[in-house]
């Protein structure tokens, strides 16, 4: 006789403590990148990789290529395991708060 839970051997949570780690991860660069071209012209130019859009391009780019590399990452080191759902989640939260608070204009206006 089988049991349901011979039938679905439960998935580890490994995987998407993974993928809510790297939502954060993409979205406080974006707020890093924001900030930091405030501060540095030369990173302000560099990141205009469509001119109609301006940097703005530039800083959702390299926070979508963060956020695919932090993906890949943790969810090749986590594949296999349990995870603290709950702190991958905290995690997530407080990365994406402090990325949010950077894109704030009276935060990077304060470097400029």
């Amino acid at each position: 006789m089988t049991t349901r839970s011979m039938m679905n051997p439960a998935k580890p949570t490994g995987p998407a403590a993974a993928a809510l780690v790297a939502a954060g991860v993409g979205t406080f660069v974006i707020g890093l990148m924001t900030t930091l071209a405030a501060a540095s012209p030369g990173l302000r130019n560099a990141l205009v990789w469509y001119s109609p859009s301006g940097p703005l391009s530039g800083k959702t780019g390299v926070g979508l290529i963060a956020w695919l590399l932090a993906w890949i990452i943790l969810h090749s080191a986590w594949r296999a395991r349990e995870a603290n759902l709950g702190r991958a989640f905290m995690w997530a939260i407080v990365l994406i708060a402090a990325g949010f608070l950077l894109t704030f204009p009276p935060v990077f206006e304060a470097l400029e």
